[in-house]
């Protein structure tokens, strides 16, 4: 008969050492919570200081708008992204259905708003529109650098 090696399991080896509840409510306090609306807000302000660069640094209406729409492309599937999650199941398989469904549909929304971007900006500049979105989409770093309850 071969024998089989047994084989460690994780919980072996593990240094791990479940909190207190004393001590989970501590961590909660030093670690709150982000709202996405935290993160929404940061898009949003931030949106609107790549519209006033786009707007100083150019003489050109169309690239102006072209970067408020890009701005725009991004913080209007975050902001149903963010009520969808606002409405969240009990359960975890719910939340984690959630969670999917509602970024299927801000992708399908970004995209949407992408293809009728030239119907909808006369002349879109696609690079504006492009530097537009990405500064918006990478806003959640802002907002996780000056989130509230923290000192910065």
């Amino acid at each position: 008969m071969t024998r089989v090696p047994e084989i460690e399991t994780e919980d072996e080896d593990s240094d791990f050492k479940p909190l207190s509840a004393q001590e989970a409510q501590e961590w909660r306090r030093r670690h709150p919570m982000l709202s996405i609306w935290w993160i929404v807000l940061a898009q949003v302000l931030v949106g609107l200081m790549a519209v006033l660069v786009a707007w100083l640094v150019s003489s050109r209406v169309q690239v102006v708008f072209s970067v408020a729409y890009g701005v725009l492309a991004v913080v209007l599937p975050s902001l149903v992204f963010a009520r969808g999650l606002a409405r969240r199941s009990g359960s975890a398989g719910g939340a984690m259905a959630g969670l999917f469904g509602w970024e299927l549909v801000k992708i399908l929304l970004t995209v949407a708003m992408l293809a009728a971007a030239p119907r909808v900006v006369p002349g879109v500049s696609w690079l504006a529109l492009l530097a537009g979105m990405v500064v918006t989409m990478k806003a959640y770093w802002v907002a996780l650098l000056w989130r509230p309850g923290t000192r910065n």
